[in-house]
């Protein structure tokens, strides 16, 4: 699905929700108005979350300067959560370029739910 500047907005504002109830169901929490980033187990990492129609989470080149992992939250047909741990370098090496004619255009790598299922570290469901 092709998004536009409003779909784009919902999305954004579904993933910020999402990611603050997933950071309190795995012990820590986001303070940040402007992104999902959060301190959990020690390490800085940012929680990007897809749903159950979508196959890849994007991160700004900026913020994975500053992380230690990502953390992938992707919704499940029966609307629970499968949650990956990639590190940032495993992250960068199998990123593309988000095809954003926008806002995020050359500011944005996406990667696909695959390379976190595959070379990530489960750390298991969540329910929200």
């Amino acid at each position: 699905m092709v998004q536009n500047q409003s779909s784009g907005a919902a999305a954004n504002d579904w993933g910020r929700q999402t990611a603050r109830i997933i950071a309190v169901q795995l012990g820590t929490t986001i303070t940040s108005q402007n992104s999902n980033e959060c301190t959990y187990r020690d390490r800085w990492v940012v929680i990007k979350c897809a749903k159950h129609e979508t196959d890849s989470v994007g991160v700004t080149y900026k913020m994975l300067e500053r992380l230690d992992y990502v953390i992938g939250a992707f919704q499940q047909d029966d609307g629970h959560f499968k949650l990956y741990q990639l590190p940032v370098s495993t992250y960068e090496s199998h990123m593309r370029a988000t095809a954003s004619q926008g806002a995020a255009r050359g500011k944005v790598g996406i990667v696909r739910q695959n390379v976190f299922v595959e070379q990530g570290v489960s750390l298991g469901s969540v329910t929200i």
